[in-house]
């Protein structure tokens, strides 16, 4: 990436289009792609929506940058507000927007050998 990216903007926008889409979320990757080892990926959820029970690809990182929300897993939740930095966990887990949410998920895909 050699462009600076507004996360601020991007958030504001992509929360306009959750809160208005009939599913209530929104995504956009902003770094990397699926044949990227790094991927950021900037998702907008509104209240009461989330991303269901899955798998991540690598390790992984969410960021809060807009809202409230929860991070579970089978055993374990995580309550994550403005600014929160939440490591994910390696099994299965799920994510609910508790209000209007944000998030920044940055991903390092596992590599191949």
């Amino acid at each position: 990436m050699n462009t600076t990216v507004s996360l601020t903007e991007l958030a504001a926008t992509e929360l306009a289009s959750a809160v208005a889409s009939n599913n209530g979320r929104s995504a956009l990757t902003i770094c990397g792609g699926r044949d990227a080892q790094l991927r950021q990926t900037l998702m907008a959820l509104r209240a009461g929506e989330g991303l269901s029970e899955h798998s991540s690809p690598g390790e992984a990182t969410l960021q809060v940058l807009v809202g409230h929300i929860t991070l579970r897993s089978a055993d374990n939740s995580w309550e994550g507000k403005l600014g929160d930095l939440l490591p994910i966990p390696t099994e299965v887990h799920a994510v609910d927007a508790l209000e209007d949410s944000v998030i920044l998920l940055t991903v390092v895909k596992a590599q191949q050998l």
